[in-house]
């Protein structure tokens, strides 16, 4: 809206340092961090008086976790607030890849809620069943490729090889649907300790922040031997909205937990990050930026395939984070080893931006 407004006065006076994404990055940041910590205290009370006993804890799981009972679910609704109202006031909206990326977020947002809703209301871990949750996802998701790829080309551009792409055609769509859902079910799957999925998504928004604006610039895309898609720098601003939503999410979520996260803001800031990977054309970056939830999402596979094939479990606990916790790993020792991981995994990935 401020951009708009700014456009409207010709750039002039102090309007002119709307024009600069790198400006509205740092402002976004700021504004979401800023809503998020002034509503995060009434909104954490609102939702411990309407959901009484909060999120149910699994009997199965890690015994420490039966101490959490009584936390409140669905903070991912205080994310999504702070993300969106910093987004719609420094943002360009006539972006078609700020109204994709959205849709996906407030989407899967509206999908995680329904789940987190349902399993509140039951007292019982078992929320919305996969399929028909899988199903609106890839609806979502699918509405957000056809969005995306009207302004982008079909190409798989390959890391770490200048200028070589795999021609996909039509098949592009169903991949970048993919990529989407996968992105949001991985994100899901990992928020399972106290600030475990939070600071890993903050890490990848900030890697994805830097790389959309270097895609987003002819000069510098071309220097790096990126693929250029011109109006993907805004999408740096997205990302910057992620991170100042995060980091006052992480406030209220650092242990002990005031709130959890839900599906309602695991799967929309995991969608998220998988709509600008597609978007800014760096997908397989992706898998490796967000390495651990790749980690955490195979460590599930693996475990489920292994056990019904063979009724042994090749972890003691899935997902992965679960079997260092019952290899004695304290709750914080795990979070914060797999924080060091996420930094160096977006070490890794912003390499691939040279390395060529």
């Amino acid at each position: 809206m401020l951009y708009l407004i700014a456009q409207w006065l010709e750039f002039e006076g102090p309007a002119n340092l709307v024009r600069y994404q790198t400006f509205r990055a740092g402002a976004t940041l700021i504004t979401a961090l800023v809503i998020g910590l002034l509503i995060g205290p009434r909104f954490i009370n609102m939702l411990r008086v309407r959901q009484g006993k909060g999120q149910p804890i699994r009997e199965d799981g890690p015994k420490t976790h039966l101490a959490k009972r009584g936390t409140p679910t669905m903070g991912g609704l205080m994310i999504l607030i702070a993300l969106v109202l910093a987004m719609l006031l420094w943002m360009d909206l006539r972006s078609p890849f700020v109204w994709a990326c959205m849709a996906v977020t407030a989407g899967f947002g509206l999908i995680g809620f329904l789940d987190d809703y349902d399993k509140v209301r039951k007292s019982h871990h078992k929320g919305v069943p996969g399929r028909v949750r899988l199903l609106a996802e890839f609806v979502v998701a699918g509405i957000a490729a056809w969005i995306i790829v009207s302004q982008i080309n079909t190409n798989l551009y390959v890391p770490f090889v200048s200028g070589y792409s795999i021609p996909l055609g039509p098949f592009y769509y169903v991949f970048a649907a993919f990529v989407i859902v996968g992105a949001g079910n991985a994100v899901n799957l990992t928020d399972g300790l106290d600030g475990l999925a939070t600071m890993p998504v903050v890490i990848a928004a900030a890697t994805f922040a830097l790389i959309c604006y270097l895609v987003g610039r002819v000069d510098y895309s071309h220097y790096l031997g990126i693929p250029h898609v011109p109006g993907a720098g805004e999408l740096a601003i997205f990302c910057a909205a992620i991170m100042g939503a995060g980091l006052a999410f992480l406030w209220f979520n650092a242990p002990p937990a005031a709130v959890f996260m839900g599906d309602t803001g695991s799967l929309a800031l995991g969608g998220a990050l998988g709509a600008i990977a597609v978007a800014c054309h760096h997908e397989v970056v992706l898998a490796i930026v967000g390495g651990l939830f790749v980690l955490e999402a195979a460590s599930v596979i693996i475990q489920v395939f292994f056990f019904k094939r063979t009724g042994k479990r090749v972890f003691r606990m899935a997902p992965i984070h679960h079997h260092f916790e019952q290899l004695g790993w304290a709750e914080s020792t795990v979070v914060i080893r797999f924080w060091i991981v996420s930094i160096v995994l977006a070490l890794l990935g912003l390499a691939t931006l040279k390395l060529r």
